[in-house]
């Protein structure tokens, strides 16, 4: 059973920076994809990013290219989101999810998910 853990959510002043992390259980992590995704309440879940399971593919949401890096160290089971020049709008829970072999940015093709972290961005 895989299981995912985010945590580094919190409130920040616009123009700041976290740094999102998620752990997880299981022996087949570096098989795998991972994705973040995010919901701002009354609104759909929205991709964010995505890294394939060596970290040599990554993909973005426009509206965060250039100011969100995913990344993930294998070793440690991990992945990370690191946001820079953050935006009220960027205001969500943020989940991290387990993909498939390739990258993708549809929710449809992530079968585990985590609880979410909060990132609440004050203007």
């Amino acid at each position: 059973q895989v299981q995912l853990v985010e945590s580094g959510g919190g409130l920040v002043q616009a123009g700041g920076s976290l740094r999102l992390s998620c752990a997880a259980s299981g022996r087949t992590f570096s098989r795998f994809s991972m994705g973040w995704f995010r919901q701002a309440p009354e609104k759909e879940r929205e991709f964010v990013a995505t890294i394939s399971y060596n970290g040599g593919n990554t993909r973005y949401a426009d509206s965060v290219k250039g100011r969100f890096t995913i990344s993930r160290d294998n070793a440690k089971k991990t992945v990370y989101l690191q946001m820079n020049s953050l935006k009220p709008e960027d205001t969500a829970v943020y989940y991290c999810a387990r993909g498939l072999e390739v990258v993708s940015t549809t929710p449809y093709d992530y079968n585990y998910w985590g609880q979410g972290t909060q990132v609440t961005v004050s203007s």
